[in-house]
């Protein structure tokens, strides 16, 4: 055979068994839907609002996942409901670009938090989001500082009642400006405040934007990460053969350091069929 017809023949013949290898793998989780649970899964309600907060609960009742991320105390009694753990709550935070490296927003967020983290215990929940904030001309050392000045005066408060405040890592191609855009930036931030009730939200779609190298960075830093969010690289998409990132191993790294908190899906969904895809991501992440 000649070469140059080898190797189309050979290409096409490989793109063949690729596409159905996907296509395979899509229908077998469709049909096989059987969780490990080593990991602790959970979603993001905002990728799969094209439902209603109370339809969404019923589906991930069948589906046997038993939280859910970034939801508010209005919303907590529905939860309660439907019997789903809120693993991330929102709402005393003012915005992702107005946060703790400013001091002038420190008087707000202070009085949110302070509201807002006794609910937290009360409701039965842990983990509670926060965020630096843009840097809008701040230097990094400075807005450290701010944070470490800012989140000093509620962690006390957090500590009583067993709450942990975590601050989401954004990259800066969709979250420009944003301070808190390093691994080594929020690990610092975390030494300073030397607190347990403080850590890191590792969202593993930004940072391997914003920094790559996921694997090393979890068995490095584990320790300060105390949540963890998914989607595909590029475009946060789907966590398939069609982006970067091999889900598998990275959950298995993630396993191995001990974590037993969640990991919660946070892609922006392509399929015509949202909640197959949401199978197949929890799939891909039962290692």
């Amino acid at each position: 055979m000649k070469r140059r017809n080898f190797i189309s023949a050979t290409a096409a013949g490989t793109a063949s068994l690729i596409s159905t290898s996907v296509l395979g793998q899509k229908v077998k989780n469709q049909k096989e839907f059987k969780l490990k649970n080593n990991i602790n899964h959970s979603v993001c309600q905002w990728c799969f609002n094209h439902l209603p907060l109370e339809d969404f609960l019923k589906v991930l009742n069948e589906l046997g996942i038993g939280a859910i991320d970034l939801i508010g105390p209005k919303d907590w009694p529905l939860l309660k409901q439907y019997n789903i753990h809120c693993s991330m709550c929102n709402g005393a935070e003012i915005s992702l670009t107005e946060g703790w490296n400013d001091p002038k927003y420190h008087e707000t967020l202070v009085k949110n938090y302070t509201a807002i983290i006794p609910k937290v215990a009360e409701a039965g929940y842990t983990n509670l989001i926060c965020f630096s904030g843009n840097r809008r001309g701040i230097n990094d050392y400075v807005g450290l500082q701010n944070c470490v000045d800012g989140l000093s005066q509620i962690l006390p408060l957090a500590e009583k009642h067993g709450v942990v405040i975590q601050m989401e890592l954004f990259n800066q191609i969709n979250h420009p400006d944003y301070m808190c855009d390093s691994s080594l930036w929020g690990v610092e931030l975390c030494k300073r405040l030397g607190s347990d009730n403080f850590k890191l939200l590792y969202d593993i779609y930004h940072m391997q934007v914003q920094e790559g190298d996921i694997i090393r960075t979890i068995q490095e830093y584990h320790m300060y990460f105390g949540h963890y969010h998914t989607a595909g690289v590029p475009g946060r998409n789907e966590i398939d053969e069609t982006q970067e990132l091999y889900y598998p191993a990275i959950m298995k790294a993630i396993l191995d350091t001990g974590f037993n908190g969640y990991v919660a899906q946070e892609f922006i969904v392509t399929w015509e069929d949202k909640i197959a895809a949401l199978k197949d991501a929890f799939l891909r992440c039962d290692v």
